[in-house]
């Protein structure tokens, strides 16, 4: 399935949620990381960010995608997500 997962943490928690995000998708803009992810990792992913999260103070939001095949993505000024290249 393809992801976009869009986060907001606790300043104290943010450097932990990047680490965990970064291990399963693709860094595209601050708080926001996106990415083709196996059920298994998708599951893994929501558990770390569950065990690092206040429900009071953090926010998780996932839009879930079948394939990538049907999304569109523009983009406009500065690119901040890093340029990552898979062989």
């Amino acid at each position: 399935m393809f992801i976009i997962l869009v986060y907001d943490f606790n300043v104290k928690r943010v450097g932990k949620a990047l680490k965990i995000c970064r291990k399963y998708l693709h860094w595209v803009q601050n708080s926001v990381f996106e990415g083709e992810i196996s059920k298994a990792n998708f599951v893994k992913l929501k558990t770390e960010l569950n065990n690092i999260m206040y429900g009071d103070e953090d926010s998780v939001i996932i839009y879930m995608f079948r394939s990538k095949q049907y999304t569109g993505r523009q983009e406009m000024g500065l690119k901040k997500g890093g340029e990552e290249f898979l062989l």
